[in-house]
């Protein structure tokens, strides 16, 4: 059978095609199953219908595991009517499907084995739901009660503290019962316990303190039904939770931790009751998590405890439900008493056997596993294609693993589901498990010195492998297979089997017990662009029916919400393909205008209705073309407009006040008020004095401020620039504005420190105060070209006003990239001009200009700017011919040659430059309004969102309200003639559909024939055309040989009536 089942599993290719391939059978065998499997997606379903299969048969060679897969299925069909009629039908439908599909290649054996495991598998099926259908719905039914789920009427719990205060209270009415005999006694050392600091165990210690508490005030005189009354008004619990706390405080058993241990894990335990592997492990953990206490464990304890909390919380309770809930426990029970007292010795044998591996012992047992492995699985071979190293360190981590499902169980648990999750994005068969975990085992056994350390170290592996293969069993979507396959249209169609209503969660969570995955974000990472662009076309695409429409963007945000940060940083080419999804242009128009719809709700502000980060993250990418997209140039340009622009232009217009008295103090009444004589007016003078003490006290002081501050921020954080090791500045200098300011406040420093008012108050009589300069000539200009260094600085720092227009943003943009081509020219020129300047002057000539290399260099610039007077070149003629003949060579070097090169280099520069000038002017306003925002005073934030009403639905057409989160713009219709197309159909952005509203129904699925469709999705479509005509084929063949064959038989019955006849005659 296992042979039959792996050849049909090659001959489909695929596990997909496998399983339609199951999933067509069943459904034509029967008309009257088919409404057996409308309540799932025909993809899903075909997957589980294979998936159960696989298992069944992959187990059929061991009855023991056999028959807890039969029952794990059976426990999962007991909502369904399982007949003899349908166990036949399907049985028949799948022999006949194994038998067309492989034809003779398949023994009849081989169908005759698997009729046998059919059977055996419908009459389990039939016997479970007899025995055991009406306990597990009672046992859910009174679950969902006892745990309020879905009832809002009732009020919140007790904390655990308060309950266990109440029932503390009379804790004397029930004395500490003594542990009876055959109770299990768990001990570990000391040293082998886990971290008992757990905040979840508080509510115990409080337990003891209050009891204490409780009987020392018994002693004081009170009496017990004082207590009880006190009870009886207390708020009574109301969730299975508070009521086993309650109950097990007034039972005296509040100090006992291993029921808090076996309460955590009790909801699982129900809710798995019908899936005996998955129960099989949770007990197995919690035989683990049991074992970190000392003292007795009585177990009929708990079951006594439950009982009575179950009875108070159950309104309908009667001998039913004893019965059921009491099998329940019966069952938890025996497994839990079957590993019990397995971990203490195991965890002592394993600790002993790693202390004794060596690392000769290690480097065996890294190569042993592989090679036991490759020889078991050889296609396992294809799933490891890392370097050895690699490998070698997945066993250390193996064995680490083994030992720390014994030490932290529940942490191993929670870390194992996200591994799970992950090996479901590579795509690992569960089939490779089983056989690594056997050659781990037997590569144990040869180390090993005893029976007991190799089982210590194949119980825990077994473990750790269940729960992955649960894991990536539970976690395999039939998205995550697509992901893993990259196809754009595979995607699209694991998509369209989903609900409706639960369409978004498919593409953004995959949840397995307490870990998640997202398979977006997966697919990101993966570098699986393709299945990461179909899932973002899927969720930014709007579909509606009459009742409701259909948009995944909050979603995504809410799951997501540093989606762009993750898109500019893995995936950037998807970035535009995100912003086009949060775009919607309407096709018709009114009075020559367009509605234009932009989703910008989640890209201006976060879940706490803060300015979102967005804007940030995609201004700090870089790119002029992305910023140009019709969704930033809105979101930007509003921000900027009406919120971030007076609040710059508040915080500039100090900076222009400071600019423009320091130009006054400097240039304009330095001049205006002189005298001729170099005196200035008392009136003039003072006004100076003021306007540049004002500039040293405000202007360089806050300048002082703001520079200590961003250089200590940089030293406290390491964000330094080095050459080599060496720290040279602090990183924020290497911003132009930041370097500016630093260099603008030195020049004002230096400026005091030579002030020529100061110096000329305090030196002589008081004349000298009138006097434009009283110090010597080099002083004089220090001051100057300081002041004049300082004037250039503070205009160019005013740059940060051409934001104000984008069009002189792009200007001064073009003109700061174009400079490096200039002083790249200055630079090359510089050094020409040098060196034809010192092999001048090294020629036997006796010219003036050309004497010294200084001199020659001096001259050269003045020709090569036009600078030279006429006669100097007729004063030349008479010089020596090598001179003439150097100057001609460097004037056409210098003057032609390079300036020719930098005209062209210029012209280059400037043409790329231009292409995206307007995109690095918006890309600096960007930069500003991210910049300007934190200074933004909240409530005026505030106001500004409600002021969009981003709650409100936006219209789609007259009368047709859509979604909310938008704004809405009329642009004129000869913007924007190409129409917006949807990627997928290339039709109408907004899908509209007709039949049931029903949010558990599945869109319906519109077959698109686009020349982008891939090769591999019209292969897949042939093939299943003539897997569908071969079939015909072969049924029409067999009805033929059939018909034959009876016809023959008749003829020759006809033919022996006759000849009988014939003879009695």
């Amino acid at each position: 059978v296992q042979s039959a089942w792996t050849a049909f599993l090659d001959a489909c290719d695929k596990q997909e095609s496998a399983g339609e391939a199951i999933y067509s059978a069943l459904f034509d065998a029967a008309p009257s199953i088919q409404s057996l499997f409308k309540r799932t997606p025909r993809a899903v379903m075909a997957m589980k219908i294979l998936q159960g299969l696989n298992n069944l048969i992959q187990a059929c060679h061991d009855p023991p595991i056999l028959k807890v897969v039969v029952e794990a299925l059976g426990f999962r069909h007991l909502d369904l009517d399982v007949t003899i009629p349908r166990v036949i039908v399907i049985r028949d439908a799948l022999v006949e499907l194994l038998s067309v599909e492989l034809g003779k290649a398949i023994p009849p054996s081989s169908l005759v084995g698997l009729r046998v495991l059919l059977n055996y598998v419908g009459g389990a099926f039939i016997y479970i739901r007899v025995q055991f259908a009406e306990r597990l719905k009672i046992i859910q039914s009174s679950w969902a009660t006892a745990t309020r789920k879905g009832m809002e009427d009732w009020r919140d719990p007790m904390t655990s503290m308060e309950l266990m205060t109440v029932a503390a209270s009379h804790a004397d009415l029930h004395p500490k019962e003594e542990p009876p005999e055959g109770a299990i006694a768990i001990n570990i050392a000391p040293e082998e316990k886990e971290n008992p600091k757990r905040s979840r165990f508080a509510w115990w210690k409080g337990s003891s303190s209050s009891k204490k508490s409780s009987n020392n005030e018994s002693g004081s005189g009170e009496s017990p039904s004082s207590k009880v009354a006190a009870i009886t008004n207390a708020v009574v619990p109301k969730t299975y939770q508070d009521m086993f706390l309650f109950n097990s405080a007034v039972m005296g058993f509040g100090s006992k931790v291993w029921m808090h241990d076996i309460l955590l894990a009790f909801e699982s335990i129900v809710t798995n009751i019908s899936n005996p592997q998955r129960l099989q492990e949770e007990c197995d953990i919690l035989a683990l998590t049991m074992g970190k206490h000392q003292g007795p464990v009585v177990l009929s304890e708990y079951k006594a405890v439950m009982l009575a909390s179950l009875r108070s919380l159950v309104r309908n309770w009667d001998s039913q439900h004893e019965l059921a809930w009491s099998w329940l426990w019966e069952n938890v029970e025996h497994m839990l008493k079957a590993v019990m007292h397995k971990p203490a010795t195991q965890f002592r044998n394993l600790k002993l056997f790693y202390e004794r591996l060596d690392e000769t012992a290690m480097q065996f047992m890294r190569r042993e596993v592989y090679l036991r492995f490759f020889s078991m699985a050889p296609k396992g071979q294809d799933y490891f294609k890392q370097s050895m190293t690699r490998l070698h360190f997945i066993v250390d981590r193996m064995t680490a693993m083994t030992m720390e499902m014994y030490q932290s169980p529940k942490t191993m648990v929670n870390d194992l589901s996200a591994m799970g999750l992950r090996h479901v994005g590579y795509g690992i068969p569960v089939e490779m498990f089983s056989p690594f975990v056997s050659a781990a085992v037997q590569t144990i056994r040869e180390l090993a010195q005893n029976d007991e350390e190799a089982e210590a170290f194949s119980w825990s592996l077994h473990l750790i492998s269940r729960i992955l293969c649960r894991v990536i069993n539970e976690g395999s979507t039939i998205v995550m297979k697509a992901i893993n396959l990259n196809s754009f249209h595979k995607l699209n169609q694991a998509a369209a089997a989903a609900p409706r209503g639960q369409r978004e969660s498919w593409m953004l969570r995959v949840q397995v017990g307490t870990q998640a995955i997202s398979p977006l974000i997966w697919s990101i990472q993966a570098g699986n662009l393709e299945a990461s662009r179909a899932i973002i076309i899927d969720l930014l695409t709007i579909r509606a029916d009459r009742d409701h429409y259909y948009f995944g963007a909050d979603s995504l945000f809410e799951r997501h919400p540093d989606i762009i940060k993750r898109l500019t940083v893995d995936a950037p080419a998807l970035l535009p393909v995100f912003l086009d999804g949060m775009l919607w242009r309407s096709r018709h128009t009114e009075n020559g205008m367009r509605r234009v719809n932009y989703w910008v709700k989640h890209l201006l502000q976060d879940a706490d209705g803060n300015f979102a980060k967005n804007i940030e993250w995609l201004v700090n990418f870089n790119d002029p073309k992305l910023i140009c997209h019709p969704v930033l140039v809105v979101l930007v340009d509003m921000v900027w407009k009406n919120v971030a622009f007076r609040t710059f232009l508040h915080g500039k217009l100090w900076f222009l006040f400071t600019t423009c008295l320091f130009i006054c103090s400097q240039s304009i009444l330095a001049n205006a008020t002189a005298h001729g004589d170099g005196q200035l007016s008392l009136s003039g003078r003072i006004t100076m004095l003021v306007f540049r003490t004002f500039i040293y006290v405000f202007s360089m002081g806050e300048m002082i401020v703001k520079q200590s501050r961003l250089c200590m921020k940089d030293i406290r954080e390491k964000n330094l620039v080095r050459i080599g090791r060496v720290p040279i500045i602090p990183e924020y200098l290497c911003k132009w504005h930041h370097a500016c300011s630093f260099a603008l406040m030195w020049c004002l420093i230096l400026m005091l420190c030579v002030e020529p008012i100061v110096h000329c108050f305090f030196q002589g009589p008081a004349e000298n105060f009138t006097k434009a300069w009283c110090r010597d000539e080099p002083w004089k200009f220090i001051y100057a070209m300081l002041s004049t260094v300082a004037i250039l600085l503070y205009f160019v720092l005013m740059s940060d006003f051409s934001v104000l227009s984008t069009r002189i943003s792009a200007f001064t943009l073009v003109c700061s990239r174009l400079v490096k081509e200039l002083f790249l020219f200055l630079f090359v020129t510089g050094v020409c001009t040098i060196a034809f300047a010192c092999s001048i002057s090294a020629l036997r000539q006796d010219s003036e200009y050309f004497d010294t290399s200084y001199d020659a260099f001096l001259h050269l610039w003045k020709m090569l700017l036009g600078m030279m007077p006429p006669a100097v070149f007729h004063d030349l003629e008479d010089e020596v011919p090598a001179l003439f003949i150097m100057l001609a060579i460097f004037v056409v070097v210098a003057s032609i040659f390079l300036t020719s090169i930098f005209i062209a280099q210029l012209s280059s520069a400037y043409q790329a430059t231009f292409n995206d000038m307007v995109g690095f002017a918006r890309l600096n306003r960007g930069h500003i309004v991210v910049a300007t925002m934190p200074k933004v005073p909240e409530q005026r934030w505030k106001d500004y969102l409600e002021s969009l009403h981003l709650d409100r639905r936006i219209e789609f057409g007259e009368g047709d309200i859509g979604l909310a989160g938008a704004i809405q713009i009329l642009e004129p219709a000869s913007l924007n003639q190409e129409p917006q197309v949807c990627p997928v159909c290339h039709g109408e952005r907004v899908h509209r559909y007709a039949g049931t509203t029903s949010r558990e129904a599945p869109w319906p699925i519109v077959e698109i024939e686009s020349a982008e469709m891939d090769l591999e999705t019209k292969l897949a479509r042939m093939e299943k055309l003539i897997q569908a005509s071969m079939k015909k084929i072969v049924k029409l063949t067999k009805s033929q040989a059939s018909s034959s064959s009876k016809g023959l038989g008749n003829s020759q019955r006809f033919e022996s009536s006759n000849g009988s006849s014939e003879s009695s005659s």
